[in-house]
């Protein structure tokens, strides 16, 4: 089964990272959703909540106030102004 590797990082600390099955975030353009095998973007991240189902266990939410993420060869690279995860989330490995 295809995965993303995902790895999220605010300006000032390392946020959450891990396999997920899809990442879902809100952009400049509106909202997008990622799964694996989708191609390489680069875009301008929107105040509001990423979506993060991992591989295994629940959904993660995490806030976020503006930034960038990229997508290339199923790897997603988060890079937030300030990001916060949502309180039944815990910060994935490094």
């Amino acid at each position: 089964m295809a995965e993303l590797e995902v790895e999220i990082v605010a300006e000032d600390h390392f946020v959450w990272s891990g396999a997920a099955k899809m990442v879902k975030a809100r952009t400049s353009d509106g909202e997008i959703g990622i799964l694996p095998g989708h191609s390489p973007l680069l875009a301008i991240l929107a105040e509001g909540e990423l979506a993060i189902q991992p591989v295994s266990g629940d959904r993660i939410a995490v806030v976020v106030d503006g930034g960038f993420f990229s997508v290339d060869n199923d790897r997603v690279v988060i890079v937030a102004d300030n990001a916060n995860l949502g309180e039944a989330a815990t910060a994935g490995i490094r």
